[in-house]
């Protein structure tokens, strides 16, 4: 059960995770992330992923009990005001509640494959940089159905602290495949069958609502200035596009997440 505790001194070791909050590779070598937000962290504590801290202004405790002591394990809750916490995180903190929790580790693909039901759904992601995208890409994901997201080598991880915010939470009941080679992987699903479709706005692309979701499918997307990579590109067997206006040539790829997965649901009779 946790334990709540006043924070004496900005300079306690067990604080070390939330002044480093802006060197998430040191977090990354850490294998922990940050959750920010009142939502988040309430979502962090409803799910199954292992917390090591939690930190907030004293008026949190209250609201937050019952849930952080529905908590099997033992973790420290730090309790400060909202300018120490400022402080320490080196911006201003509006919510003032934060936790930490361990990374899970990524599935094994096979283990993936073998627990999703049919028709399945991976969202694939390549080369995308920005934590509030990724964050985005998780949220839509879990709106509109996908098993799993599958992270390209190239792209930032869905942990950072931006992108765990933006997520709302998706990520702790998203599972989330980190790809050593996101084209290997495409091979991969496609000898299991999985349908890879790219996003991608080029020449001849068919527009989205004519490509056949309602099997398993797997769908590709690219970084918000250069698209998909050659490699992943050539692992797709289709490519689609959402047609809109001329006075506009590309959405942003959290928006164009958000419009694919639609119609994947909508072919699929979801809701």
């Amino acid at each position: 059960m946790p334990t709540f505790q006043r924070v004496e001194s900005l300079d306690a070791p067990e604080l070390a995770p939330y002044r480093t909050m802006r060197r998430q590779t040191e977090h990354r070598r850490q294998g922990i992330f940050v959750a920010e937000g009142e939502k988040v962290v309430r979502r962090l504590l409803g799910s199954g992923w292992e917390i090591l801290s939690a930190l907030m202004e004293e008026r949190w405790a209250a609201p937050l009990r019952e849930q952080l002591e529905a908590r099997r394990e033992a973790f420290p809750v730090f309790l400060a005001p909202r300018e120490a916490l400022s402080m320490l995180a080196g911006y201003p903190l509006f919510q003032g509640v934060l936790a930490v929790g361990r990374v899970p580790p990524s599935p094994a693909l096979p283990d993936l494959l073998a627990r999703t039901p049919r028709p399945r759904l991976f969202v694939a992601v390549d080369g995308v940089s920005h934590a509030e995208n990724m964050g985005a890409i998780l949220r839509s994901g879990a709106a509109f159905g996908a098993q799993a997201i599958l992270v390209g080598e190239t792209s930032c991880s869905p942990w950072l602290r931006r992108a765990v915010r933006g997520s709302m939470g998706a990520v702790f009941r998203l599972p989330v495949f980190e790809a050593s080679s996101l084209a290997e992987t495409l091979d991969d699903l496609r000898s299991h069958g999985v349908f890879c479709v790219a996003a991608h706005p080029r020449e001849g692309a068919e527009p989205v609502w004519q490509c056949d979701f309602r099997r398993d499918c797997c769908v590709v997307f690219g970084s918000e200035g250069f698209g998909l990579s050659d490699a992943v590109l050539a692992r797709c067997a289709a490519v689609a596009r959402i047609p809109m206006s001329p006075h506009v040539d590309s959405l942003n790829v959290a928006g164009a997440v958000a419009a694919f997965l639609y119609e994947v649901g909508r072919q699929r009779g979801m809701g």
